[in-house]
């Protein structure tokens, strides 16, 4: 459960006192204002009543405040915003701030929700339900500490409040306090054990802890009680109990190398309706992980060199892959991340029908070499094709099941389409007519593969910020740009594709907009400074890429600016402290 419901103090008894026709008070009203009516007769009810234009004021704001009630039972959080920003204007209120916050909250849109719970709490009187509902929104922002002082107040003034505990608890848990998580789950257990939503917050407990089966056993009963019942709680998102419970005891079936199981779980989840942005970063990651289980089962592949390509002006350079390297031992681990770490690195600049690269081979080398150093086992690529390429992913995303760390460096061309990021092989050909997105990697279903709520991932684009999309298909000289344009599109929200949990961060060698060079040397600007500072010991990744940004700066004078976006939760050591 992730929102409450506040009822607006004007109540239908009061609402229906006003003169209407016979029909109207004795069938629409009690249809449109009473919380159990099914959402599409409450929305058929109270649209007629506002059809009949005999409310103004305090009065009509009750009923789109009802009727955007209705849209959220449905999971139409659009309609529900248009609705509740109707009231609003009618009649501003603590019960229709809070629905609206709550709308935007689904959507992902965050900092917006926390806008207008600020605004249900200035409106007043204070409420509980209000500091849950910011605290959730601060949670899903990664501000752990703004969120546990919202769910301290929620349940000081509802101390039986059990979601406030086990909101509460996951944030201790992305903190990495487990037995501080865990009392404040256990008690979430005691207050309400019909809940299903604390035994999946346990579950990722349980995980993180290595207790496969309990963690199996967690959320198999909260699919048992999930199915038993639905949410009492209408501000629920339809469908997200399950997905989450399917999404992580899947997970766990994984982690337990049980594939059979695991498969059969990810179908359930991808068989719901997901209206909430949990629910489909849920299935965007259930979808990747079913799809790397049933590839893993149809050919059983170690990962091997390509075999060479015939010699040929047009033809690339034959694709090579190294398997991973027997890892030193490892040095001291980051917080609450002491399991495997692991790591991709991939170098393309071999293009044959677009501007080639001569540095992202040097790059990724010296990149894997580094990672390789302080402990990482590293799946190392060079010049790879669409098909190898794809290959030497998945078989990544398969080892990351088991990991706690997983780092992913590439090197080449990069290009957005249609808001969305796509790596570039070097087979790459456009070709009038065809999908151009289908001859690329999509940067997302990396992102979904790896979401997990107990693992840290550092992904690191050395790539062009271009988009490919006009007619040129190279610049003038050699850029990481396939031409001119707009850029890789930032990533609006880490929590829309890619894990909420031990926390993600994201790299890019350019700001937004820019070109990141290629560089006159052996290796790129941002790479030969990276391959400098990854394995300074006791260097905390974002100061190390604080020094990478620095140095690059100074090197192009001003020309590249590297940029970041992270959700991770604390510090975080790549080399020993």
């Amino acid at each position: 459960m992730r929102r409450l419901l506040l009822i607006p103090a004007l109540l239908a008894a009061l609402l229906w006192s006003a003169p209407c026709f016979a029909e109207a008070r004795s069938q629409l009203g009690p249809l449109c204002t009473t919380e159990t009516t099914p959402a599409d007769q409450m929305i058929d009810a109270c649209t007629k009543i506002i059809a009949l234009k005999v409310f103004s004021g305090e009065k009509l704001a009750t009923i789109y405040f009802w009727r955007a009630v209705g849209w959220n039972k449905k999971g139409d959080y659009a309609q529900v915003i248009s609705d509740a920003t109707e009231a609003l204007r009618l009649k501003p209120s603590t019960a229709v701030y809070n629905l609206r916050g709550s709308a935007y909250f689904d959507k992902g849109e965050y900092d917006i929700a926390i806008t207008d719970f600020n605004d249900a709490l200035r409106v007043g009187p204070p409420s509980g339900i209000i500091f849950h509902n910011r605290g959730n929104a601060y949670r899903s922002k990664g501000d752990y500490a703004k969120a546990i002082a919202d769910y301290d107040a929620a349940i000081k003034a509802g101390p039986k409040s059990a979601f406030s505990y086990q909101n509460r608890g996951a944030s201790k848990r992305a903190l990495g306090d487990l037995d501080g998580a865990l009392a404040d789950i256990n008690e979430a257990v005691r207050i309400d054990p019909s809940l299903p939503q604390p035994l999946i917050s346990r579950a990722v407990i349980w995980r993180a802890k290595g207790e496969i089966e309990r963690a199996i056993a967690d959320t198999s009963e909260a699919i048992r009680l999930a199915k038993a019942k639905a949410p009492v709680n209408i501000m629920t998102p339809p469908g997200s109990v399950l997905i989450s419970a399917y999404t992580q005891r899947g997970l766990s079936y994984e982690a337990k190398g049980d594939a059979a199981h695991a498969k059969e779980d990810y179908v359930a989840v991808l068989e719901g309706v997901a209206s909430d942005a949990g629910s489909k970063a849920n299935q965007a990651t259930a979808k990747v992980r079913l799809a790397l289980l049933k590839e893993a089962d149809a050919a059983p592949r170690k990962t091997v060199a390509a075999p060479a390509a015939e010699s040929s002006p047009a033809a690339p350079p034959a694709a090579s892959v190294k398997t991973p390297a027997p890892a030193p031992p490892a040095a001291a681990a980051p917080a609450a991340a002491t399991g495997r770490r692991l790591a991709l690195v991939i170098g393309n600049g071999a293009y044959a029908h677009v501007k080639a690269l001569p540095n992202p081979s040097n790059d990724a080398r010296a990149i894997a070499r580094s990672l390789r150093d302080i402990g990482f086992t590293v799946s190392e690529g060079l010049d790879l094709d669409r098909d190898t390429m794809q290959k030497t992913i998945h078989d990544f995303l398969r080892e990351a099941a088991r990991s706690q760390i997983a780092v992913v460096y590439y090197a080449g061309h990069g290009v957005q389409v249609d808001g969305r990021n796509y790596l570039v092989p070097v087979d790459i050909e456009f070709r009038a007519g065809a999908r151009m997105t289908d001859a690329m990697v999509d940067m997302d279903t990396i992102m979904a593969g790896l979401d997990d709520q107990i693992r840290t991932n550092i992904l690191i684009l050395d790539a062009c910020r271009n988009n490919p999309m006009a007619p040129q298909l190279a610049s003038a000289g050699p850029s990481r740009g396939i031409e001119a344009g707009s850029g890789l599109a930032a990533p609006a929200s880490l929590g829309s594709g890619s894990t909420l949990g031990a926390g993600t961060l994201i790299a890019f060698a350019t700001a937004p907009g820019q070109v990141a060079l290629d560089g006159e040397g052996a290796n790129s600007p941002f790479s030969a400074a990276l391959s400098r500072h990854v394995g300074t010991p006791g260097l905390e990744v974002q100061q190390m890429l604080t020094r990478v940004r620095a140095e690059v700066v100074a090197a192009t004078k001003g020309k590249q600016v590297p940029w970041s976006n992270s959700s991770l939760l604390g510090e975080v050591y790549l080399a020993e402290r």
